[in-house]
């Protein structure tokens, strides 16, 4: 697609049109404060995250988790930073229905959603839940699982030996995130985008999700918390994308970004155009998506 010139510098800002780097690091929030930030998905977040980003790049990889937790034939599975249930409705379509399951997230909004994709009697039990603190006993499940939830944990040491405390002997603690942005363009398109406007203060939020996936790390944390076994696996899928607007909008207004946008006095649907116009120039109707699927079990 042909170079349309779609973003032009905005004041206090240098270079020429294009896709480019927000420059100066972010000092708007401390990275633990961040992490913390970006995990409040309240307001009118979870309505627009599920519609406009989760059939975009949630559904995929959730599938692919579902399937590796059916593998374990488990009879009890726990589920961390649940969210809308995307990942929770794909494992109660594929496993058993005496396999139960408990969907836990920090943000009751966010379950309330997930909620209404169920029925009272599909043995799956929502529960708001910290993720560093979890209100079960010990060695009460057979698998733990989350989808993109991890990054976000500010105490990442801290939920990895509170899952190996839930989990039976023999279990397995099974979990995706995301790889860096430059594998995943979505993210560095809307990320970049955003720090244009804001060269001097640009918004920190996509730092989060897409800043925690190396191996070497993630690998070492767990093996601290008592796990053994670990396997981490690159996942490469491409996803379409029928609207850019649709799209974009999920990438504003679905996470903690617009309460950035907000906060530093900007117009989110502004950013929400800039982003569409982005993604229609440098992704076209198809993108693709990497995560990290990491796989640990308890002795």
């Amino acid at each position: 697609m042909a170079d349309r010139g779609w973003l032009s510098p905005h004041p206090g800002q240098s270079g020429k049109p294009g896709l480019h780097c927000g420059g100066s690091a972010n000092r708007y929030f401390e990275v633990s404060t961040l992490s913390q930030h970006a995990a409040r998905f309240t307001g009118s977040i979870p309505e627009n995250y599920d519609l406009y980003l989760g059939p975009r790049i949630f559904v995929g990889f959730a599938e692919d988790l579902a399937r590796r937790v059916l593998e374990l034939q488990p009879d009890k599975v726990l589920e961390l930073a649940a969210g809308t249930g995307i990942l929770t409705r794909r494992l109660r379509d594929v496993l058993p229905a005496a396999c139960t399951i408990t969907a836990t997230d920090l943000n009751p909004p966010m379950l309330e959603i997930s909620r209404g994709k169920f029925q009272g009697n599909e043995g799956v039990e929502f529960k708001a839940a910290d993720a560093m603190h979890l209100p079960f006993i010990e060695s009460d499940f057979d698998v733990a699982t989350s989808q993109f939830g991890v990054m976000f944990f500010p105490d990442k040491q801290r939920s990895y030996e509170e899952v190996f405390r839930t989990l039976r002997a023999g279990g397995h603690y099974i979990f995706n995130v995301w790889g860096p942005m430059d594998s995943n363009p979505f993210a560095k398109i809307a990320h970049e985008t955003v720090a244009s406007f804001y060269p001097e203060d640009p918004p920190g939020f996509y730092k989060v999700p897409f800043g925690y996936n190396d191996p070497v790390s993630i690998e070492n944390s767990l093996n601290e918390a008592g796990f053994s076994g670990i396997e981490i696996e690159k996942v490469e899928i491409s996803s379409s994308i029928p609207s850019a607007s649709d799209f974009a909008r999920g990438l504003v207004y679905g996470n903690p970004l617009h309460e950035e946008i907000i906060l530093r006095g900007g117009q989110p649907d502004s950013l929400c155009s800039a982003i569409a116009a982005a993604l229609e120039q440098h992704l076209g109707e198809v993108m693709p998506l990497q995560a990290f699927v990491i796989v640990a079990r308890k002795p």
